[in-house]
């Protein structure tokens, strides 16, 4: 097990263009991976190894139902990134403000 933190894993996953047109193609619903090799310009093995790295960082679940494993974008994994990201712009707003504040008892 990894000592990264969480958004690490998601960032680092999702910092490989192909990856993220990985998720971009599951946003329209869940795929087996010859669909999802289907509409993208690699093959199914390369398919597979994204998918493990998005599955790893939480951002892709997978069912079996048969012999197909159908592969989703996991919601509760991009609310993670979007909690890390908002936590980012509250404190670069937060600083932003204290600096406006502290200009303002300057010119006083």
């Amino acid at each position: 097990m990894s000592n990264q933190p969480a958004s690490d894993a998601l960032f680092d996953a999702m910092g490989d263009p192909m990856r993220r047109r990985v998720l971009e193609v599951l946003r329209e619903g869940e795929l087996p991976v010859g669909e999802l090799a289907d509409r993208l310009p690699i093959g199914r093995p390369a398919v597979s190894k994204h998918l493990r790295v998005l599955e790893g960082a939480g951002l892709v679940r997978h069912r079996s139902e048969g012999t197909r494993n159908l592969y989703a974008v996991a919601p509760e994994g991009l609310a993670e990134a979007q909690r890390w990201l908002v936590g980012l712009w509250d404190d670069a707003l937060s600083a932003f403000a204290a600096h406006v504040d502290s200009q303002d008892g300057q010119e006083k």
